[in-house]
C-alpha cells in the first residue's frame, strides 16, 4: 500500500542520493548511509512513519 504522491517520491529519491553521494564524495562519512531511508521509501513508495502519524501524499491512494 502506497502512501506517498510523486512529487513526494521524486524529493526523497533526490535527498537520498545527495545524502548518499557524502559516503563516496565529500567528506566520505559513515553516516551518509542513512541516505538509504528516505531514497529507499521514495522507490517503494511507502513511508512507515507517515503510517503511524496517518499522512498520506497520494492522491490516487
Amino acid at each position: 500500500m502506497k502512501n506517498e504522491g510523486t512529487i513526494d517520491r521524486v524529493i526523497r529519491i533526490t535527498i537520498g542520493l545527495a545524502i548518499l553521494s557524502l559516503a563516496f564524495f565529500g567528506p566520505q562519512s559513515p553516516w551518509a548511509y542513512i541516505g538509504l531511508i528516505p531514497l529507499l521509501t521514495g522507490l517503494i513508495g511507502f513511508c512507515p512513519l507517515y503510517k503511524l502519524v496517518g499522512i498520506k501524499t497520494c492522491t490516487k491512494c
